[in-house]
């Protein structure tokens, strides 16, 4: 991990995060917890984290220029999120992050920085 460059840059870019989020995926579809709050048709969603998360870690501001601000709070209300359905998304992500071969520290750093989101979207005890 190069601390003088984005996550976004550390990952390897638009291939990374492509790549991170169509690992992502599937491993939530296979989550007991989280499988039912997404459709059956996932491509949509898969591009719009991919947008988000190009965004999110430094790299270009693909979200918001189709989507506006991102509010991910507000776009989350309508589900029911959990302390549970948050760490679970969590444990999918160290899977994927995992699968695709991101090493430590860039792995847990990536971990950490979205912990906090992941939290702010529980709506539900």
């Amino acid at each position: 991990m190069n601390p003088s460059l984005s996550i976004y840059d550390n990952l390897g870019g638009e291939k990374g995060v492509r790549a991170l989020v169509e690992a992502f995926y599937p491993i939530v579809q296979q989550n007991e917890q989280l499988a039912p709050l997404f459709p059956e048709d996932i491509q949509p969603v898969i591009d719009k984290q991919y947008m988000f998360l190009s965004q999110f870690f430094g790299g270009p501001g693909l979200f918001s220029e189709a989507f506006g601000h991102p509010m991910m709070r507000a776009r989350h209300m309508h589900f029911e999120v959990t302390v549970e359905r948050a760490e679970a998304w969590l444990a999918c992500m160290d899977q994927a992050l995992t699968q695709i071969g991101v090493e430590e520290p860039l792995h847990s750093f990536i971990l950490q920085r979205l912990s906090g989101p992941a939290h702010h979207f529980v709506n539900t005890p």
